[in-house]
């Protein structure tokens, strides 16, 4: 086993002794060559072999442990940084020799030695290096000491340290509220279940019974007391119902259509009542339980998210420590894996709270603010989880803090929904001024006709008015020139220059002759001499 700590000590300016723990004792060894401290590098060349090692150091002392009690004493007070009181007694016999300082591995022994003993300590590399190398040959050094017994011991006393630690660790405390709210689940549960089967089996005898009495446990504690219908008469309810449930009861038992059982079904469902009791009381107890370990343990969450929400976060991140670990966002929605994952599958709306939505500020928000709320509250339970974890003080004044500053901003919210006017009176509310406006309507006398009318894209031109003839769009031919007209020079401009009345009467002129050809095509009649007289006439014109 790897030794715990290490002290060195320098006798008369030209010697150093050397305090080496050990699973078996502490040993003391004299350093007979100082100057190989100055070679760090090369130290461990010096213990490559007993024999040089024996240049190097020499026992001169070993205080053995009585037990392995005394070494896991001696063990946790090195880790803790105290001083034990073999090693104490040890350092007294070696302050005796001391002259000039005492080397430790570790400063808080250091510090512990010299307010004790007034040694003063140093520590360094070159000392740890020493450690490694006596360390290596520690069954040499040691005359009468098996290395089979060294293993066994040190392995004993590395089991005994480690359930220590697991006794005394902090981070383990909160196994306790795991264990007690899925207790407390489990319990609710099963008395659920014995509940229904408790009115079930008592209801074919005196069914008006569970209509009068609602509460579970008072409907126990009633049947334990009544047993047979007929006993109602003479049985005593002051003592668990009111006078009004209790001549209802009475007034019920006179009048009731249950059939008649035997003594020994009336014996069961009085021990099946009886665990109901004794169950609701133990829970009482467990739920007192619960709430004490999580105000000692988390009395920041307690107050901002309540004992069964914070311990029911703590049970599903597996302890506090991985509580704190998770961000603001995580805990709001832990608890709802299932809908995110169905969510980010189905490419829906992800969950806005977990497990969250069951503390008490998220509940008595509106439905519209719940998502808000619930996303605040998530943000300071992170931070007061972490306080809790991390945070050496006991007290819950960060969560009093944080709640109250989240019932202003819940306040905030469902006062925004209200038009808010300032309390000087000034900022009023204002109004637009009213100002009446009549709308004169004409009437269409388009709905009474039957005639169809023009289509709304045809301009007020198309129709022909003023001129008699209706008027076509000119379709653009493509011009096909020929050999003769290649080879003539054309004019510039001056074949554009048409008069407007000439070209509004070659216009109608052509739209005629095409209005004329179409007609002719659809009745397959060869067009007229005349007519072929007119358009060659109409080119001569311009």
């Amino acid at each position: 086993m790897r030794s715990v700590r290490h002290v060195y000590v320098r006798v008369g300016g030209c010697t150093m002794l050397v305090l080496f723990e050990t699973a078996a004792g502490y040993a003391i060894f004299k350093l007979l060559d100082e100057k190989k401290l100055q070679q760090t590098e090369n130290l461990w060349k010096e213990f490559q072999t007993p024999e040089k090692a024996n240049r190097v150091v020499k026992l001169k002392h070993f205080e053995k442990f009585q037990d392995t009690t005394d070494a896991l004493a001696a063990a946790t007070a090195l880790i803790e940084g105290k001083l034990g009181k073999a090693l104490k007694k040890v350092l007294k016999v070696v302050a005796k020799e001391a002259h000039e300082e005492l080397a430790v591995a570790d400063a808080k022994l250091g510090g512990a030695i010299k307010d004790k003993l007034s040694l003063p300590c140093v520590y360094g590399t070159a000392v740890q290096e020493l450690m490694r190398g006596i360390r290596s040959q520690l069954d040499n050094l040691i005359g009468g000491l098996p290395s089979r017994d060294i293993t066994a011991m040190s392995l004993g006393l590395a089991h005994s340290l480690s359930r220590y630690k697991l006794k005394f660790s902090p981070d383990k405390v909160d196994t306790m509220i795991v264990q007690a709210i899925s207790l407390l689940d489990d319990v609710d549960k099963e008395l659920n279940n014995l509940v229904m089967r408790a009115r079930e089996w008592y209801g074919w005898h005196f069914p008006e019974l569970g209509r009068a009495v609602t509460d579970s446990l008072m409907y126990c504690k009633t049947v334990r007391i009544i047993g047979e219908r007929t006993n109602v008469a003479t049985s005593d309810l002051s003592d668990v119902l009111t006078e009004e449930m209790e001549g209802e009861v009475k007034v019920a038992a006179e009048i009731s259509m249950g059939t008649e059982v035997s003594p020994d079904d009336i014996k069961h469902i009085i021990c099946l009542c009886d665990q109901v009791v004794e169950m609701s009381e133990y829970r009482a107890q467990l739920f007192d339980y619960l709430k004490n370990r999580m105000l000692a343990i988390a009395p920041n969450v307690t107050a901002l998210v309540g004992e069964l929400v914070g311990a029911r976060l703590v049970a599903h991140a597996g302890s506090l420590l991985n509580l704190a670990k998770h961000p603001a966002s995580t805990v709001q929605i832990l608890g709802a894996e299932k809908a995110l994952f169905r969510a980010l599958k189905a490419r829906h709306n992800t969950p806005k709270y977990g497990l969250i939505y069951h503390a008490s500020l998220v509940g008595q928000s509106a439905a519209k603010h719940k998502g808000k709320v619930s996303r605040m509250l998530a943000a300071k339970t992170a931070l007061a989880i972490r306080y809790d974890a991390f945070g050496e003080g006991d007290g819950a004044e960060l969560g009093i803090d944080s709640r109250a500053r989240l019932e202003v901003r819940l306040r905030h919210l469902e006062e925004n929904s209200l038009k808010r006017i300032s309390g000087s009176g000034k900022a009023l509310a204002k109004f637009d001024n009213y100002q009446h406006k009549t709308e004169v309507r004409t009437y269409d006398p388009s709905g009474e006709t039957t005639i169809p009318l023009l289509p709304k894209k045809r301009k007020l031109s198309e129709t022909g008015e003023g001129s008699g003839k209706p008027i076509k769009k000119i379709k653009k031919e493509p011009i096909v020139e020929t050999d003769a007209e290649l080879q003539t020079p054309k004019k510039k401009k001056k074949k554009h220059k048409v008069k407007d009345e000439e070209e509004e009467v070659v216009v109608e002129v052509k739209e005629e002759e095409e209005e004329e050809e179409e007609f002719e095509a659809s009745t397959s009649v060869m067009p007229s001499p005349e007519k072929k007289k007119k358009k060659k006439k109409k080119k001569k014109s311009p």
